[in-house]
């Protein structure tokens, strides 16, 4: 399987895990790494260079092939420029950039063989990306889990507007979780694609509770909401009391102040981690209708494959070849 996207990121497939706030550790991107794809680790919630550091080696003992380091620089407020120094001087392989203004990061790049990816939600950005210079864009429809444009924009439309926006490869992200939707992301002139939710549920996402992952496997593709709406960076999160509740505290008006410890990353982690849906909430996407097993990532990565083909073999029936 060759795109552009396998051979500047030099992996077997064009398959990227997403950051994964508070997730996206060694033992995950490692595996992803291994079973051909690019694995993440996720800066943002590892906070301090050191720790950044330890991780980077961690992955290093675990896998030899490529894998990235995310950037979701909204959430340093600066800060994430002495992360990003230890992910220069490590010489990793990749880096991927997510939310706010990624100029910064380009122009600390600059000089380092590390290839870079944008995640973007609209046309513009993807634009901006490659002027910035970015070695492929990540376009993320509506239908994914966590931060997301603002124009509800689904994976159908956006992809092909975004493809035939930029000449730099485009990866199709929202909505996709296995064989079919990679086989649905080149049809949509994508060369590759990032998933987030499905790899929550594998059994090397170790941080992840145990409630967390029966959660995604038990929902539908309907059990999804938005928050932060009212805030300006909406959010795909699991439908549950707690997280209706803050849909319902920003119809009466209240304010990011009024808001911010039931939407902070500490919320996150007491039902990420401690399974507690009460005091806390999860990211996801709707592709959590899709999803009905925890797989290894191996074994994912060889369903998806399989499907993959099979799909183009019903397709080429299909066109009489």
């Amino acid at each position: 399987m060759k795109t552009r996207v396998t051979e500047i990121f030099g992996i077997k497939y064009p398959i990227v895990q997403g950051g994964l706030a508070y997730l996206a550790y060694a033992e995950l991107a490692a595996a992803v790494s291994n079973a051909g794809g690019l694995g993440q680790l996720t800066a943002a919630t590892l906070r301090t260079p050191e720790k950044l550091r330890e991780e980077i080696h961690k992955v290093r003992k675990l896998t030899n092939q490529p894998f990235g380091v995310n950037f979701a620089i909204a959430q340093h407020d600066g800060h994430y420029l002495d992360l990003l120094q230890v992910a220069i001087e490590e010489k990793v392989p990749a880096i991927s950039i997510t939310g706010g203004n990624p100029t910064p990061v380009f122009e600390k790049l600059k000089g380092h063989d590390i290839r870079t990816l944008v995640l973007v939600s609209g046309v513009r950005q993807a634009q901006k990306a490659e002027e910035l210079g970015a070695d492929a864009v990540m376009a993320v429809g509506q239908e994914g889990g966590g931060h997301l444009g603002r124009d509800d924009i689904g994976t159908m439309v956006l992809i092909p507007r975004v493809v035939e926006s930029v000449s730099i490869p485009v990866l199709a992200s929202g909505g996709i979780g296995d064989g079919r939707g990679l086989l649905a992301a080149f049809a949509l002139g994508a060369e590759g694609i990032e998933m987030g939710t499905r790899f929550i549920a594998t059994q090397e996402c170790i941080h992840a509770h145990e409630t967390y992952k029966q959660a995604i496997l038990t929902a539908k593709e309907t059990d999804t909401v938005i928050i932060k709406r009212s805030l300006g960076s909406p959010g795909r999160v699991l439908k549950t009391d707690y997280t209706l509740d803050i849909i319902k505290r920003e119809q009466n008006g209240d304010t990011y102040d009024d808001l911010k410890d039931i939407i902070s990353g500490k919320a996150n982690t007491r039902y990420i981690y401690e399974g507690n849906e009460d005091e806390g909430f999860a990211w996801v996407g709707q592709v959590v209708g899709l999803i009905d097993n925890i797989p290894t990532v191996q074994e994912l990565f060889n369903e998806m494959i399989t499907t993959a083909e099979e799909g183009i073999s019903r397709i080429n029936k299909l066109f009489g070849e």
